[in-house]
């Protein structure tokens, strides 16, 4: 009984530890960019197993920079309440849950920018019961430490869109030839269309349904509200 009271409280001060260095790291990336995320370190890992001088496409791009077109069109594809909500979106969440016990596989996701932000920034793309625990304690120090313009500018640069394409600028370059700044709203609403499955995407840009999706997106444009 003593030995487990001992490893329990090793793993209790190791939690503690690791939750205590994201939260620095939170606290930093309030005023400071990061310059990459363990999803891009994952995904530049596996580049790098198929060819060892692979790199990924990144650059960052400060929030004024960035379309308004393609603002909107992410909040209204990813997260429609993302400016209302502290974190979780608890009606979206339920509407997805419904979703695929009906029919009886993952069809909808239901997390919110600052949920897939605190998955990207920090955890691997494994899902797992634990994973999901500590992508809820992340979005609730994101939440806290940073403002909604902060969440979105950092999220908008991180996000992958494409194979080994992270940010609106590597995106809008990578698709359309331009920098972010310049996306039309057909444009926006294409990318924003992506991100659920990018590298699909990619190569398949033809794919049926996604000309939907940026048709829908597009008439959801003037509803998006930005931080």
């Amino acid at each position: 009984m003593r030995l487990l009271l001992k490893i329990g409280a090793v793993l209790v001060a190791a939690l503690v530890l690791y939750n205590l260095w994201i939260f620095g790291h939170v606290v930093y990336w309030r005023s400071n960019n990061p310059s990459t995320s363990a999803f891009m370190d994952e995904q530049l890992a596996r580049l790098q197993e198929e060819n060892p001088d692979a790199e990924l496409h990144h650059k960052w791009m400060p929030y004024q920079r960035i379309s308004a077109n393609l603002k909107r069109a992410i909040i209204a594809a990813e997260d429609a309440k993302f400016v209302d909500h502290e974190g979780f979106d608890w009606d979206g969440i339920e509407s997805a849950f419904e979703k695929n016990v009906k029919q009886g596989r993952i069809v909808a996701g239901g997390s919110t920018i600052s949920q897939q932000l605190a998955k990207n920034l920090f955890l691997s793309g494994r899902k797992t019961p634990w994973r999901k625990m500590e992508e809820a304690v992340i979005t609730v120090m994101l939440e806290a430490v940073m403002d909604k313009r902060r969440i979105f500018e950092i999220y908008l640069n991180v996000i992958e869109w494409g194979n080994g394409v992270f940010g609106a600028e590597a995106a809008a370059r990578h698709y359309y030839r331009t920098g972010a700044s310049s996306l039309s709203a057909a444009q926006a609403a294409r990318l924003a269309a992506m991100v659920p499955n990018p590298r699909y995407y990619d190569e398949h840009r033809n794919a049926r349904g996604l000309a939907r999706k940026t048709r829908i997106i597009l008439r959801r444009l003037s509803y998006a509200e930005l931080p």
